[in-house]
């Protein structure tokens, strides 16, 4: 046997090898807090809480608030909430920040205290976590709230 076959087979067999340990699966995300159509109220704070798990290791994840007054769709829950009537936002509230999770996990209860704003737009809001393992699969769940004065 040539050395070139010798060698395209032994290539063949480590990469066979690699392919079956590769993480092929998303990241998962039970949401406790807030649930769908929850009322948050404008100079308080509310605390998000949730399960993650992923079946190698977990990496982060980010938690968006953004306003919902056209009415778009990310829900990812199968409950409706009754929306407000669609408006122009003047002051909407934006939230975006991503968080760490420690090296090594495959499960992590994510507990974060959040600050309404007391000056912002009341209305509709998407709450959206995005969770990202060590692999780079990424994993998005989206609950409706409600901000009110």
């Amino acid at each position: 046997m040539s050395n070139k076959i010798l060698f395209i087979l032994v290539l063949a067999l480590f990469s066979c090898g690699e392919e079956d340990h590769k993480d092929m699966q998303k990241p998962e995300i039970q949401i406790v807090q807030p649930q769908n159509c929850t009322v948050v109220r404008c100079g308080d704070s509310f605390t998000f809480t949730a399960q993650f798990a992923d079946n190698a290791e977990l990496g982060s994840y980010n938690l968006e608030i953004h306003h919902n007054f056209d009415h778009h769709s990310h829900s990812t829950d199968s409950e409706e909430c009754q929306p407000d009537a669609t408006k122009t936002p003047v002051k909407a509230w934006v939230f975006n920040q991503e968080y760490a999770i420690p090296a090594g996990n495959r499960n992590f209860d994510a507990n974060v205290e959040i600050a309404v704003p007391a000056d912002i737009d009341e209305g509709d809001y998407h709450f959206m976590v995005r969770l990202t393992d060590k692999s780079g699969w990424q994993q998005i769940a989206s609950k409706s709230i409600k901000v009110r004065k």
